[in-house]
């Protein structure tokens, strides 16, 4: 096992928990980094509200004094942008968002008002949508060290057809892009697993150690 001091928090996404991250976790920690694999109610407040929740805790529970890169799946990433907007984090290190809606999501837009979405997602999924006003489209550009990996395949026909052009089954490739990145990539897996995905993980580690994800030529 290589020996890295670098500190990872890993923050799940919308309805789901800190168990959809544990395949991350583990060769994350097997390459020697100290993780945090932070678990939050998503239903238990507004984004701006669980940005705080769940990422305050794992900050406190970092190794003092070495880099803090944070590692999202879907409003994972949102919770990193409005608490960098708002927080300074001592020794940050790099972000890899993985299918965030950094410019909402249409599924949103055409499910927010159907009996029973906010009870299933809460505040903060109904925050998500594509208008001006819904957060991610408040938050700006990304100031840190960002990179994002968008899925281009489905397990949810429904829902991709609501949605514009290439998509993982909940987000389009181009709501993952956002003005002040430093790399994107995409990759032929899903929304509810691409966080599980060997290939995905890898890139994850690349982005973490080079600060680009690995091409093939």
């Amino acid at each position: 096992m290589s020996v890295n001091a670098d500190n990872v928090i890993l923050l799940h996404g919308l309805a789901r928990s800190d168990k959809s991250m544990v395949a991350l976790q583990r060769v994350l920690e097997k390459k020697g980094y100290c993780v945090i694999n932070s678990d939050y109610d998503s239903r238990a407040g507004d984004i701006q509200t669980l940005a705080v929740k769940a990422i305050e805790p794992a900050l406190a529970a970092c190794r003092p004094g070495q880099p803090v890169h944070f590692v999202t799946h879907s409003m994972g990433g949102i919770l990193v942008r409005q608490y960098l907007a708002h927080h300074q984090v001592d020794n940050l290190g790099r972000v890899v968002m993985l299918g965030p809606p950094n410019k909402g999501s249409e599924v949103v837009d055409n499910l927010r008002d159907i009996p029973g979405f906010r009870f299933f997602h809460g505040d903060a999924g109904l925050e998500l949508g594509t208008g001006e006003a819904s957060v991610p489209n408040q938050l700006g550009q990304a100031d840190f060290d960002l990179g994002i990996i968008a899925g281009t395949h489905t397990v949810n026909l429904i829902l991709s057809t609501m949605i514009s052009g290439a998509n993982d089954g909940k987000v389009s490739v181009e709501s993952t892009r956002l003005e002040g990145m430093k790399d994107h990539i995409e990759m032929g897996v899903t929304h509810p697993f691409m966080m599980s995905n060997d290939a995905v993980i890898q890139q994850v580690i690349h982005y973490l150690e080079t600060g680009r994800f690995r091409r093939s030529h």
